[in-house]
């Protein structure tokens, strides 16, 4: 069963609006949202803003802190206004309005544009130690094993345990591989992004807009690298990316940091990428949709040293 997103009445809002940002709401402009809710509102005073209501993790703090060093550096990105603070029985944050903007899909020279990004976010980030915590990190990222013993993490979208749904046997032995891969992995922690996917980033042509900063995190670069390489195209199309497209990103974000990974790095790079994969793969087999296949999975198992 799909998780519903926190949603909070009008009046609520209201409050929240004049109590924190000096200005009640005018009119709203728009409600989405997926594991948070997201309101766009006109404010009394004129201002335009996005509060964003989710479910309270003292991670988030962590996140917020992430999303001002960033702005405050210049990259692309709505400026943080306020939060996270209590809203009812979840937490709150705003931020200005950035509206507009097109999706970016698998096109000729996406991949290093997503990957220079990327490369830009890791080198105008903050050090892990200058915010407050970011762990835990998102269920995506976390490949090691659940208290009970399990193989799959809880995931935050849905009301499920995934190691109580055995299969497909070949799903679960790649994941135990790759955790066993991850967990050899060393380097230093930096602070980057975790869901670099195209749903969660907007293109003003060549100007991108980082919207999504719940999913901060920290980790060894090259796990975050290889986590954004197979999955940046998400959103803008129903798939992961290709084998290619992973090693274009790879390529692109070697080049744009000025540094090339070692071999080891590059394996974990692709261990992480077929994680995340992997887990999203056992999210959809609930519902009975394919993701991965096995023949990939061989290929990025290889790629992977696992």
């Amino acid at each position: 069963m799909t998780l519903a997103p926190p949603d909070v009445s009008p009046d609520d809002l209201d409050h929240w609006c004049r109590r924190w940002l000096s200005a009640g709401v005018a009119e709203p402009l728009f409600t989405a949202g997926h594991l948070s809710r997201v309101y766009g509102l006109r404010l009394t005073d004129g201002r335009e803003v996005v509060v964003k209501v989710r479910t309270d993790q003292p991670r988030l703090a962590g996140c917020a802190d992430v999303q001002a060093a960033l702005w405050a550096a210049r990259l692309p990105c709505p400026r943080p206004l306020v939060g996270p603070v209590p809203l009812g029985a979840y937490a709150a944050g705003a931020e200005t309005h950035l509206p507009g903007g097109d999706l970016l899909g698998p096109v000729d020279g996406a991949a290093e544009r997503y990957a220079e990004l990327l490369a830009r976010f890791v080198a105008l980030a903050p050090t892990p130690e200058a915010v407050r915590p970011l762990a835990p990190n998102p269920p995506w990222t976390a490949w090691g094993r659940e208290p009970s013993g399990g193989l799959w993490p809880r995931p935050d979208d849905r009301a499920a345990d995934l190691n109580a749904h055995p299969g497909p046997a070949w799903l679960d032995e790649v994941g135990d591989r790759v955790v066993r891969r991850l967990r050899e992995a060393t380097g230093p922690e930096v602070v980057g992004h975790s869901d670099w996917e195209a749903q969660n980033l907007r293109w003003h042509g060549d100007r991108p807009v980082v919207h999504d900063w719940d999913s901060a995190a920290c980790a060894p670069e090259a796990v975050l690298v290889g986590m954004a390489a197979s999955v940046w195209p998400c959103g803008a199309v129903p798939r992961a990316a290709t084998v290619a497209e992973s090693w274009a990103f790879l390529t692109a974000y070697q080049q744009a940091a000025g540094r090339r990974f070692s071999a080891a790095e590059v394996e974990v790079s692709w261990a992480a990428g077929l994680w995340v994969y992997a887990f999203n793969t056992k999210k959809a087999s609930l519902d009975g949709h394919p993701w991965l296949d096995p023949e990939e999975a061989a290929e990025r198992l290889a790629l992977a040293g696992a």
